[in-house]
């Protein structure tokens, strides 16, 4: 009698900045959809985004310092357990904000604001993904970074160094994509635009009515599964693109 053929292996996924929002939501859907997820905050785990083995696949680091960041990638790889990375969604972001939750303007920040921006928004994730490539090429993964509509455009709320670091992460996009792609591990973008989570601004409403085509903001679950999309064998030819999530926001 011919034995059973092996059940195919659990792919593992990483997602930084998984403790709330579009976090949160992509959490769900991947787990939703088999895949083991390790995720990545400066907080402990969440107990309001419970998934099974949730809180022992947590791993609590600051991407503010960069020295830890080959320490995270140690830990990764310790419990990948010798298995591949099959996706890493760049998704932990900070936007300094005034007083208030004030737009923070170029006059109104810092080195050390823009230092600690860049850190987590763009170079935590340039310098995971050359931590992690040995990992991310023995899956045939992918990664995914989240931008903004920010980053290709002013915007009421978000100040100059979160703008800034959304550009630079598209344009680091583009070079991994070019970088990484002969080496079998695709590269893209999401820039989601106003998209109903715990941390709108106030006046969202505005921009929603007064700039938005289809008049309602986007379900964290919408960027969800466009981040799945990128991270699934039906994207298997999509590298170096930017998905714009935003309801037509930047037309």
């Amino acid at each position: 009698m011919q034995a059973p053929n092996p059940a195919p292996a659990r792919k593992i996924m990483l997602l930084t900045g998984a403790s709330r929002g579009i976090g949160h939501a992509t959490v769900k859907v991947f787990y939703r959809n088999g895949w083991r997820v390790l995720t990545v905050s400066r907080a402990a785990f969440n107990p309001e985004c419970p998934w099974p083995g949730g809180r022992e696949d947590h791993i609590q680091a600051d991407l503010a310092d960069p020295a830890g960041y080959e320490v995270l990638a140690a830990e990764v790889r310790q419990r990948l357990g010798g298995a591949g990375l099959s996706a890493l969604v760049n998704n932990a972001a900070v936007s300094p904000k005034m007083p208030g939750g004030g737009r923070r303007g170029v006059a109104d920040t810092s080195y050390q604001d823009w230092l600690s921006v860049f850190n987590i928004n763009l170079f935590a994730a340039a310098t995971l993904s050359r931590h992690l490539l040995p990992e991310l090429r023995a899956a045939g993964g992918s990664i995914v970074n989240v931008t903004s509509i920010a980053g290709s455009r002013v915007h009421p709320f978000a100040g100059p160094a979160y703008a800034c670091s959304k550009a630079a992460l598209a344009a680091l996009t583009r070079e991994q994509a070019f970088d990484y792609g002969r080496l079998g591990v695709r590269v893209n973008a999401i820039a989601p635009g106003e998209i109903d989570t715990s941390i709108l601004s106030p006046g969202t409403e505005e921009i929603v009515k007064t700039q938005i085509p289809m008049q309602r903001l986007g379900d964290p679950m919408e960027v969800a599964k466009t981040i799945l999309f990128l991270c699934s064998p039906d994207s298997a030819y999509i590298n170096g693109a930017e998905i714009h999530i935003n309801g037509g926001q930047h037309v």
